[in-house]
C-alpha cells in the first residue's frame, strides 16, 4: 500500500499582472496556508517520505513552506511535468517515484490536481487553494499505478482547519 498526498498550491499574488503565470509569487494568503498544511502533515503524521512539486514559483514556495512546518527532512525535487498537467500525467510522474518511499506529496495546480482527486474519489471533488488530498494507493509499488485506482481517504481545506 502506498499513500500519496496531493497539495494544490496555495493562493497566489495578483499584484504584478505582467509576470509571467509561471513566475507568479504566492500571495499572503498562500503564505500563510502553506505552513498550516504543512504543521497539519506534522501533527498527523503524515509527513512523506518524499515531495515532487511543481517548479512555477507559487507551487515551489508552497512546497518549501509546508516542508518546512512539516518538519520534512529530504530534499525536493522539482519536476516541470506537473505543471498543467492533466490527470494522466501527474499518475506519470507518481509511477516515477522513488520506489523506497512508501508516502510522497505532489505539489500542484488546478485543474490537473482536482480532476485526479475527483478520479481517485470517484465523483467531483473540489480542491481549492492550499488544499489537500490523501489517496490510498492498493500498490505495492509506484509504478503500478492506475488512473483512478485508489481511495481518497480525506480531502482538507486551510479555511476549516482550526
Amino acid at each position: 500500500m502506498k499513500t500519496l498526498l496531493l497539495l494544490r498550491h496555495g493562493k497566489s499574488s495578483w499584484d504584478d499582472p505582467g509576470l509571467a503565470d509561471a513566475a507568479r509569487p504566492l500571495g499572503e494568503r498562500g503564505r500563510r496556508a502553506a505552513p498550516k498544511m504543512g504543521r497539519w502533515l506534522r501533527e498527523r503524521g503524515l509527513v512523506p517520505d518524499v515531495i515532487v512539486s511543481s517548479p512555477a514559483v507559487r507551487a515551489r514556495s508552497t512546497a518549501l513552506l509546508a516542508a518546512e512546518a512539516a518538519a520534512f527532512v529530504g530534499s525536493i525535487l522539482f519536476d516541470g511535468r506537473i505543471y498543467e498537467a492533466t490527470p494522466a500525467g501527474l499518475v506519470d510522474v507518481v509511477r516515477g517515484l522513488p520506489e523506497a518511499a512508501g508516502s510522497a506529496l505532489i505539489v500542484g495546480h488546478n485543474p490537473g490536481l482536482e480532476a485526479l482527486v475527483s478520479a481517485f474519489a470517484g465523483h467531483s471533488e473540489r480542491l481549492p487553494t492550499a488544499a489537500l488530498a490523501q489517496v490510498e494507493l492498493p500498490v505495492a509499488r509506484w509504478a503500478d499505478v492506475v488512473l483512478a485506482q485508489g481511495r481518497v481517504l480525506g480531502v482538507w481545506r486551510p479555511k476549516a482547519l482550526a
